[in-house]
């Protein structure tokens, strides 16, 4: 067994703390205010209460990708770029909360939602040959991250013209 397979409590803390940074800043950055109900929003949104479930969901399925990820790569520079990929996919995570929710642009929102989602698909293509139960993993933050498009686009429609508040 190679260093890189060991259990290293190093790798959950190191992606623990990523997650729930990320998850902090977005949850810091997400204003749902009186400007966010106002909204015209489509009768299949989930309820508000389900959001933070599925993110938290999300964010332990990332942490279990990152990880097993890390460990199922051997080459330093498919390791460096896994790091990279998911910085870049944590920054616009950051950056679509910022937009639609802090910014109160969803117009903005859905013009980078494409980016996010494909950060996604990058990390699973990437991780496919390594261990494709750590690309599994990252299926269902593929699917909110398309569900979230959809409705991110139908609350665009609904409420045109946009401006910030």
């Amino acid at each position: 067994m190679n260093e890189s397979s060991r259990a290293n409590p190093v790798h959950w803390i190191v992606a623990g703390l990523v997650a729930v940074i990320v998850a902090g800043g977005g949850g810091a950055l997400t204003d749902i205010g009186a400007w966010y109900f106002d909204l015209n929003k489509p009768a299949w949104q989930p309820p508000d209460w389900l959001f933070g479930p599925a993110w938290t969901l999300i964010f332990v399925c990332c942490v279990f990708a990152a990880v097993k990820g890390w460990r199922a790569v051997e080459s330093s520079r498919t390791r460096t770029l896994l790091v990279v990929f998911f910085l870049a996919n944590a920054v616009l995570n950051l950056l679509w909360s910022l937009l639609f929710f802090h910014l109160q642009r969803p117009d903005w929102a859905l013009l980078e939602v494409p980016l996010l989602w494909l950060s996604i698909l990058v990390l699973i293509v990437l991780l496919w040959p390594h261990s494709r139960a750590a690309a599994a993993l990252l299926f269902p933050y593929l699917a909110w991250v398309s569900f979230a498009a959809l409705l991110n686009y139908t609350i665009v429609q609904l409420n045109r013209p946009l401006a910030a508040g």
